[in-house]
């Protein structure tokens, strides 16, 4: 499908959203950015997987197989949420109160993931000024497929080589992400058929700026990586890669589960988060491995509050919206959408809202309320 330039989608498309009445004084609070909050979820995140990857490297060490294969398998779990999930809070910007630690962390999750921070920030601006509207944010393309084929899971629950969950934007598997990565170093895309890269290349010709930054980053990737290897090869240790920088491919099963459900079977072209976007309940570990983004919702409405905050803001506008899915009843509402969408290609979710919910906006909202933090590349301020 042919979509218009992305300069004339910012001149010419103009949603009004509908967000949930908050007061202005509660709000303020919970947009606060902390350092203590900060250092809580991206050190603690961090810690974890310093914590898992020497105990892989211990148990390779002692040879220790059984204990190892566990070790590998939860260091990866946890590797897993830095590619997109860290950055994605980071890159908004609203994680630590210093604006340094902010990108400091951002690029040091980014390193270790194989995350392009700059691309991702361009296409996550239009996917929150747009969410859904795919001639101006493709970075999620519907329908999602909420696959769960034997060969699929195989690769969530080992090593994830070439599969790419869904039709988003992002990393896929270690194989086409070191390739995705060596065209990138020369600035070159790959075939213009595949949706996500169409929208890679729509990228890059609308914000020159951020591309020349994402060929300079793909090089510093593949520099790091190959000094990983080069040094693992010297030292005997071929543990290492696997414990820096193929972490993020292995158990990548949580990621998915957790991740596709946010837009998946929901409904395009509407002006109200509650309809194109799902919040689920997940206990207070998977919470904080995947920053609180199961509070999806939320966070698109008001992207500029931090993730440490979405509970506490949900609390304060539940009654405006959709009950919140367990991440099993996600999954079966997924899987019953998928199934009718065989038949209906047309068809979406049309989510329920709670009698006490409203639809139109009582008042014009500030700047404040609309704001998505620092994600925004100079060009798109």
């Amino acid at each position: 499908m042919s979509y218009p330039p992305l300069s004339d989608i910012r001149q010419n498309l103009d949603v009004q959203w509908y967000r949930s009445p908050i007061d202005p004084k509660r709000f303020r609070e919970l947009s606060t950015r902390s350092d203590l909050k900060g250092w809580f979820q991206a050190g603690g995140h961090l810690a974890i997987f310093i914590l898992t990857g020497t105990l892989v490297f211990y148990f390779w060490y002692q040879q220790a197989w059984l204990a190892f294969l566990v070790a590998l398998f939860v260091h990866g779990t946890v590797a897993s949420f830095f590619g997109g999930t860290a950055p994605h809070e980071l890159g908004h910007g609203t994680v630590f109160r210093t604006k340094w630690l902010n990108k400091f962390f951002l690029y040091l999750f980014s390193l270790l993931s194989w995350w392009d921070p700059f691309d991702y920030a361009s296409s996550h601006t239009y996917h929150h000024r747009y969410t859904l509207h795919p001639e101006g944010d493709r970075e999620n393309l519907l329908p999602l497929h909420p696959s769960v084929g034997k060969t699929f899971l195989l690769q969530m629950f080992t090593l994830n080589l070439l599969t790419t969950p869904g039709r988003t934007f992002g990393k896929g598997g270690l194989i086409s992400t070191i390739y995705v990565t060596i065209l990138g170093a020369f600035g070159k895309v790959g075939s213009e058929e595949i949706p996500s890269i169409e929208w890679l290349k729509a990228l890059h010709e609308d914000q020159p700026d951020q591309f020349r930054k994402s060929i300079w980053w793909s090089r510093i990737l593949l520099a790091f990586h190959g000094s990983v290897l080069v040094i693992s090869l010297a030292t005997g240790f071929w543990v290492i890669p696997l414990i820096i920088s193929f972490a993020s491919f292995i158990g990548n099963w949580l990621a998915y589960f957790v991740g596709l459900p946010q837009h998946c079977g929901l409904q395009e072209n509407v002006a109200d988060f509650r309809k194109s976007v799902r919040s689920m309940k997940l206990n207070p570990v998977i919470e904080f491995l995947y920053w609180h983004m199961n509070w999806h919702t939320e966070h698109h409405m008001y992207a500029g509050v931090p993730c440490y905050n979405l509970k506490k803001l949900h609390m304060e506008v539940r009654d405006d919206m959709p009950e919140p899915r367990t991440l099993v009843g996600a999954w079966r509402e997924m899987l019953d959408i998928w199934d009718k969408q065989q038949s209906d290609p047309d068809y979406q979710f049309d989510t329920p809202l709670p009698p006490t919910a409203r639809t139109t906006r009582r008042r014009k909202q500030d700047k404040a309320e609309s704001s998505i933090g620092d994600l925004a590349p100079k060009g798109l301020q």
